[in-house]
């Protein structure tokens, strides 16, 4: 897998903005390649509607063929990059609209995670246990620290990303950063200031 991000243009965003995929590209990236009867069972889903999504993901670049397994029965999938990155699109009212609908599935996805997350905390080992938190902080910074602190969070995470150890296992973390929602909107309708 390119260990470099992607930065779809808007129109190959709207391939993620469907949970599925999205769902699929994050076991690729996560688990390494699979057929599309593996992704179906996985997913519980049936193996026509995965193969359609698959091919969805392969036209706009997120999911290329793996070469390396597979025969004329099995197609092998494998993710194209390591992660998915947006642009800026406050000049694009089509481009934001994309977005918004990529984000709002990204939520959906995340919620999930962190929903089966909670319900398997009884049986992680106590190490994995103390390892892991579900806190939040609500905390008062102008739009420049905000921005300097996601940043900062962000290396960090880059920078642990980069020790590898044989016996660690993969560990998520979830970083949401937003301002409090009803607070910074007062007087904007439409996503203009009126």
């Amino acid at each position: 897998m390119d260990l470099t991000s992607i930065t779809p243009t808007p129109q190959a965003l709207k391939a993620l903005t469907h949970p599925v995929r999205l769902r699929m590209l994050g076991l690729l990236r996560l688990e390494g390649p699979a057929t599309a009867t593996q992704l179906a069972s996985r997913l519980g889903l049936n193996s026509g509607a995965t193969s359609y999504h698959l091919r969805q993901l392969a036209q706009h670049g997120f999911v290329v063929d793996d070469d390396e397994r597979g025969n004329a029965r099995d197609r092998w999938w494998k993710a194209a990059h390591r992660s998915t990155q947006t642009a800026d699109t406050t000049d694009d009212p089509a481009a934001r609209e994309t977005l918004e609908a990529y984000l709002q599935s990204v939520a959906v996805v995340m919620t999930e995670q962190l929903q089966r997350a909670i319900e398997e905390l009884p049986l992680v080992p106590e190490p994995w246990a103390r390892a892991s938190t579900f806190s939040d902080w609500v905390i008062r910074l102008t739009p420049a620290r905000a921005q300097a602190l996601v940043e900062a969070l962000a290396g960090v995470l880059r920078d642990a990303e980069g020790d590898t150890e044989d016996e660690g296992e993969q560990f998520v973390v979830q970083l949401s950063a937003f301002p409090l929602p009803g607070h910074v909107t007062e007087g904007v309708a439409g996503g203009e200031v009126s």
